[in-house]
C-alpha cells in the first residue's frame, strides 16, 4: 500500500476565519508524483507560507506507480483514478489543472475563486495527473477544467506556477501592491 503525503499549513487551532466567523473555502492542490527539486520545492513553500494568510491551502500528493512497465497507459490512468478518486469527498468542488480546460487572465482567475470563495463550496481540489493526464472517471468526476497555459510545463513546474497564482489571485483580490496590469 502507498502513503499519501500531506501537508496541512493550518494547525487545527489557527484556521483563518472569515467576517463571521466562519471556516473559509479551502483550497487543495492535489498531485500525482512528488518534486524532488529542492529549489521548486522552496519556492512553492514560500508561496504556500505567503497563502495562510488569505486562506486554508493543503498539498497533497499522491506517489508515483511503482512496477508499471507492464501496465498498459490505461490501466496506469485507472490506478491513479482510484487514488485521487479516494481522495475526494462527494461535496468536493474538483477542477483539473488541464491542457484543454478553460484558460484565464490573472485577473480572470482571481475573480473565479472569488466567486467560488462567496458560493457555498467548503473545498475546492484542484488536480494535476500524472504523466499520461486523467482517466475517463477523473473527468467525469470533475466539475471543470483549467489551463494555466497553451504550453505545456512539468508536473514539478506546475504546483509552483499554480500556487503563485492562488497567492496572486488573494492578492487581487484584496487590492495589494503584489499583481501590476
Amino acid at each position: 500500500m502507498q502513503a499519501i503525503i500531506s501537508l496541512n499549513l493550518f494547525p487545527s487551532n489557527n484556521k483563518p476565519k472569515s467576517k463571521n466567523n466562519q471556516i473559509e473555502m479551502k483550497i487543495i492542490l492535489l498531485t500525482v508524483g512528488k518534486t524532488n527539486d529542492s529549489h521548486l520545492i522552496k519556492l512553492q513553500e514560500e508561496y504556500q507560507n505567503r497563502l495562510r494568510f488569505y486562506l486554508p491551502f493543503e498539498n497533497v500528493t499522491i506517489p508515483e506507480l511503482k512496477n508499471t512497465k507492464n501496465l498498459s497507459i490505461n490501466e496506469q490512468l485507472d490506478k491513479e483514478a482510484d487514488f485521487i478518486l479516494k481522495q475526494l469527498d462527494s461535496s468536493d468542488k474538483v477542477v483539473l489543472l488541464d491542457e484543454k480546460g478553460k484558460q484565464f487572465t490573472s485577473v480572470g482567475f482571481s475573480e473565479f475563486l472569488s466567486k467560488k470563495m462567496l458560493s457555498s463550496v467548503k473545498r475546492m481540489v484542484f488536480v494535476v495527473g500524472g504523466p499520461y493526464g486523467f482517466s475517463e472517471r477523473i473527468y467525469k468526476r470533475a466539475d471543470e477544467k483549467i489551463s494555466l497555459s497553451m504550453m505545456t510545463f512539468s508536473h514539478q513546474m506546475i504546483r509552483l506556477i499554480f500556487v503563485e497564482q492562488v497567492y496572486r489571485a488573494m492578492t487581487i483580490l484584496k487590492g495589494e501592491p503584489y499583481h501590476h496590469e
